[in-house]
C-alpha cells in the first residue's frame, strides 16, 4: 500500500496419494477458465451470483472458494493490518501498531499466541528461524517500541528495520534496530549462500532535500546483513544504485522512480524482480550483496505505480501489480476499465544477461465494485500447482481472486471471494491487504476485519495439497516440485 504523511510521501513434504485421490473425488466441477456461478453447494451466507455488488459486509463467492474462519483484530493492535509470513503452525501478521502471532494448527479455529505493540507503519514482516523482521517507514522519535511520531526533517528521527527474537512465540523479544536511508517501506529476506546469514533488501522511496536521512536522488536500495547466530550485529553492508542513468521521470498519472516499492527474490534461481514505482526490473542476485540489473521495462500508458512482483515456478514469467490510487481509491469500476490498476504478465525470454521481459497481457478481477470500495491489485502468492501457473491475490475491498496465467496472453479467474463494502454511502478504506496460500489454505489479512482463512477446492489446484512449506515469506519465493 502507498501511504502518505504530511512531510513525506511513502507510502516438500508430500501427503499420501490416497488422500489426493479422496480430494480429487470431492472437488467442484467448475468449467475450466471460469469461476462459475455459485451452485447449491455454495457455503451458507454466500450469494449465488458472480455479477452482483454485495451489500455492506455481505459475502459473495464462487462455489470452489469458501471462508472457514475469521478472527477479528484485538486491541491494542486495532490499527491497519498489513502483510503476512508463515512458519510451521504459526502465521505472523503485521499491523501498523505492531504484529500478531497466530496459531494456525487448526485453520478453522486460529488463535492468538501473542501480540507485540510496536508502532511504525507499515510493519511489513518476514521470519527466518528464530528471527522476525519489521519495516518502519514512518519517522519516529527513536527506534524503541515506545516511540512517537516525529518529523522527517529532524536528523534524530528514526526509520528502518527492527529485529525480534521469536524463539518463544508467546514472548517475542526486541533485539536490534538498523536505520536505513528513507526508512523501510518493505523488505525482502534473501538467505545467504552460507546459510549463516540472511540479507534484507530494503525498499524505500520519495526523497526530499529537507530530509537529512533521505536525500535525492534515491535510486538505490539498502542491504542489511544479519548474522543468524548474532542478530545484534545486523548492519547495512551495501546500498546499490539500481538506476545509475536515472529512473522513469514520471508523467501525469504515472509515478516517477525515486526508489523501489517492493522486491520479490527467487533465491534458487538467483533472480529478483523489483517493482520500482515507474519501472519494473529483473536482477541477478548471485552475489547477494551486489544485485545486478539485467532488464528494465516500463508501461507509460496504463501503469501508475509498480507495486509488487510474483514469478511463476519455472522463473520464466513475472507478474507485476499496479497500485493505481495508492490503495485508497475505487478503481475496480467501469470508469477505470480492465487495464489500469491491474496486473501485467511478462514472459522472461533469453538466457543469462540477455534475458528480457516481454509483455503478454493484463489481468484484473472481472467484477465491478462499488464506488465506495477501495479496490486495486495488491499482494498475492503463487499457488504450488504442478504443471500450471496459478496465483491467489488480494484486491482490498475487491476481495480475493484465484487466477490462472498458464497462457500468459489469456489469464482467467477460476475462483473468488469478497465482502461487500464497509459503507454504502462513502468510500471507507479496508479490505484484504495480503492473500497467500500456505499448506492447503488461503490466509488473508484484512485491514479492518482481521484474519480470514479460506479453503480452495478445485480440480485445477488439487496438487497444491501435496506441497508443504516449513516457512514462507512470499517475497522470498520458494520453488516446488514440478514437471
Amino acid at each position: 500500500m502507498t501511504s502518505f504523511r504530511t512531510l513525506r510521501a511513502r507510502r516438500l513434504t508430500t501427503v499420501s496419494l490416497a488422500a489426493a485421490g479422496l480430494l480429487l473425488a470431492s472437488v467442484a466441477t467448475a468449467t475450466p477458465g471460469s469461476a462459475g456461478v455459485a451452485a447449491r453447494s455454495a457455503p451458507p451466507g454466500t450469494v449465488d451470483t458472480a455479477n452482483t455488488i454485495p451489500g455492506v459486509d455481505e459475502i459473495v463467492s464462487s462455489p470452489n472458494l469458501r471462508q472457514i474462519a475469521n478472527l477479528p483484530k484485538q486491541a491494542p493492535l486495532d490499527a491497519t493490518n498489513s502483510d503476512l509470513a508463515f512458519q510451521g503452525r504459526y502465521a505472523f501478521a503485521g499491523n501498523y501498531n505492531g504484529f500478531v502471532i497466530y496459531d494456525i494448527s487448526r485453520p478453522s479455529a486460529p488463535s492468538v499466541v501473542s501480540q507485540v505493540y510496536c508502532p511504525g507503519s507499515q510493519n511489513d514482516i518476514s521470519v527466518h528461524g528464530d528471527l522476525l523482521f519489521l519495516s518502519t517507514d514512518s519517522s519516529r522519535s527513536d527506534d524503541s517500541c515506545n516511540s512517537t511520531s516525529a518529523p522527517a526533517t529532524e536528523k534524530a528521527s528514526w526509520e528502518g528495520i527492527k529485529v525480534f527474537d521469536i524463539s518463544d512465540k508467546a514472548n517475542p523479544r526486541y533485539v536490534k534496530a538498523v536505520e536505513t536511508a528513507c526508512g523501510s517501506h518493505t523488505h525482502t529476506l534473501v538467505p545467504g549462500k552460507d546459510r549463516k546469514t540472511v540479507y534484507l533488501y530494503v525498499s524505500s522511496y520519495s526523497p526530499r532535500a529537507e530530509f537529512p536521512d533521505c536525500q535525492p536522488p534515491h535510486d538505490s536500495i539498502s542491504i542489511v546483513k544479519v548474522p543468524v547466530k548474532s542478530p545484534t550485529d545486523a548492519a547495512v553492508v551495501a546500498s546499490p544504485n539500481l538506476f545509475p542513468d536515472g529512473g522513469y521521470e514520471g508523467r501525469p498519472g504515472g509515478s516517477a522512480t525515486t526508489g523501489c516499492h517492493d522486491i520479490t527474490a527467487y533465491p534458487e534461481k538467483n533472480l529478483a524482480a523489483g517493482a520500482c514505482m515507474g519501472d519494473g526490473i529483473l536482477m541477478d542476485i548471485s552475489n547477494r550483496e551486489a544485485p545486478r540489473l539485467i532488464n528494465r521495462v516500463r508501461d507509460t500508458v496504463n501503469f501508475a505505480f509498480w507495486h509488487s512482483a510474483t514469478f511463476n515456478n519455472a522463473g520464466t514469467k513475472v507478474v507485476f501489480t499496479d497500485e493505481l490510487g495508492g490503495g485508497g481509491a475505487a478503481t475496480c469500476n467501469e470508469a477505470i476499465g480492465p487495464e489500469r490498476g491491474a496486473d501485467a504478465i511478462y514472459d522472461i525470454t533469453g538466457r543469462g544477461d540477455a534475458r528480457t521481459m516481454v509483455f503478454r497481457s493484463y489481468y484484473k478481477i472481472p467484477r465491478m465494485n462499488a464506488d465506495t470500495e477501495n479496490c486495486v491489485a495488491h499482494n498475492g502468492s503463487l499457488i504450488p500447482v504442478l504443471g500450471r501457473d496459478i496465483m491467489v491475490q488480494a484486491w482490498y475491498q475487491g476481495g480475493i481472486s484465484v487466477w490462472d496465467f498458464t497462457d500468459s496472453a489469456n489469464p482467467k479467474e477460476i475462483a473468488f471471494w469478497e465482502r461487500g463494502p464497509l459503507s454504502a454511502d462513502r468510500l471507507v478504506g479496508g479490505g484484504t491487504w495480503s492473500a497467500y496460500y500456505y499448506n492447503g489454505y488461503i490466509y488473508s489479512n484484512d485491514m479492518v476485519k482481521g484474519l480470514d482463512v479460506l479453503k480452495l477446492t478445485d480440480w485445477r489446484t488439487w496438487s497444491a495439497n501435496l506441497v508443504r512449506y516449513r516457512e514462507l515469506n512470499v517475497q522470498t519465493q520458494p520453488s516446488y516440485l514440478s514437471w
